[in-house]
């Protein structure tokens, strides 16, 4: 794909990251889900050659880049049939929020760790009764007399809590002022008293699984806030805007993968006098599905570089389209690699058939595209709400 708006060091690490995800590709990680486990050998190779904590500051052991680099880390090892899950969340969210608004100790204690892959990080926003409405949360944090806090609550498909050190929790806090509860962030580590996990069954095949928290009063101390308690909404955007660019990072991985093997077999494929990729029945929606992925990846470039910059509303924009546009991408070129293929795009052989159904993760997670459209409609658009 073209990389006319990157830097050189930007192709350069683009170019190292696909030789790595070259080098376990799909095989690798379809090993991985039969298995049951984790993809700890690329996590840990990633780690090793500072891809994971490339967004992360340099004085703390990242690589003092941004989510433009983190992107292109992920994209291309999802186009490699071997995404990442796991750096959306630990690296994206979490490490993004720990580094703009942590504590100097909490920097030190997690920042090196995320960055160099010992330390693993999840995170837990959405609830059972709450869904795309994050003001009906109703996970609650008590101040202590002691200066500790006491959280309360359930959140459910929380990615890869079995492997991680510790989640980072959205609760919420009453404003002694007002009254009104306010978003606020906590780091719960995985052996906290109270702080139980569910595996949720799935039909989505990927390493990383899903899983239902309750907490159960669990008691953390003063220093598990992260950030200012009165800062709110900004810090909780603050880690959802990288959400939202790596999830399309992740969807357009994804989508080349399986565009990459239509082509390949469209280009050999022969059943009549000339390959079927030379028929415009063939041909044409898999060009579609190449310029859709193309534009997807402009915008995503565009979030990543006003994210960077510091401009955080625009960055929540264009994250929110960027997102909106992969997941599109995504689901489309998927539906068509795998009706180029006809039969064979359902058998294991071509391994395109899972991808039917992780692609609609790039629709439906972390924000639906109904969110999306709501958000677009409102902040840009400036049309009322009906809600």
């Amino acid at each position: 794909m073209s990389t006319v708006l990157e830097t050189e060091e930007h192709k350069a690490l683009r170019a190292a990251v696909a030789a790595l995800g070259t080098r376990y590709g799909r095989d690798y990680m379809t090993s991985v889900i039969r298995e049951g486990s984790h993809p700890h050998e690329l996590w840990s190779d990633a780690a090793k050659l500072g891809y994971l904590g490339v967004n992360l500051p340099e004085e703390h052991g990242g690589g003092g880049g941004g989510m433009a680099e983190l992107s292109i880390v992920l994209e291309e090892l999802g186009a490699a049939g071997s995404p990442l899950l796991m750096m959306v969340v630990s690296p994206a969210i979490c490490g993004t929020v720990i580094a703009r608004f942590g504590t100097e100790s909490q920097k030190r204690q997690w920042l090196p760790g995320l960055a160099d892959g010992s330390l693993t990080m999840a995170f837990g926003i959405t609830e059972p009764d709450a869904g795309s409405n994050s003001h009906r949360i109703t996970t609650t944090a008590r101040r202590e007399s002691g200066g500790g806090w006491v959280l309360t609550g359930r959140k459910v498909f929380v990615s890869g809590v079995d492997i991680a050190d510790a989640t980072l929790i959205v609760g919420r806090t009453e404003d002694a002022r007002s009254g009104t509860l306010k978003p606020c962030l906590f780091i719960v580590p995985r052996d906290a008293p109270g702080f139980g996990r569910s595996q949720i069954d799935m039909e989505l095949h990927a390493p990383e699984k899903q899983f239902e928290l309750t907490l159960d009063d669990v008691r953390l101390p003063a220093d598990a806030l992260v950030g200012d308690e009165d800062a709110g909404l900004l810090q909780l955007f603050a880690g959802l805007n990288p959400e939202r660019i790596m999830t399309a990072a992740f969807g357009i991985g994804m989508g080349r993968y399986a565009l990459g093997k239509a082509v390949e077999y469209a280009r050999t494929r022969q059943v009549w006098k000339a390959p079927i990729g030379s028929h415009q029945a063939i041909a044409h929606p898999l060009a579609i599905a190449h310029i859709e992925l193309e534009l997807a990846r402009l915008m995503m470039q565009k979030a990543a570089r006003l994210y960077d910059e510091g401009d955080d509303i625009g960055a929540g924009e264009a994250a929110n389209m960027a997102k909106y546009a992969a997941g599109e991408a995504c689901v489309k070129a998927v539906d068509q690699a795998v009706h180029t293929l006809g039969g064979n795009g359902l058998t294991r052989e071509y391994g395109l058939a899972s991808l039917i159904t992780a692609a609609r993760v790039a629709r439906i997670a972390p924000v639906s595209r109904e969110m999306i459209l709501n958000y677009v409609s409102h902040q840009s658009l400036g049309l009322p709400k009906s809600y």
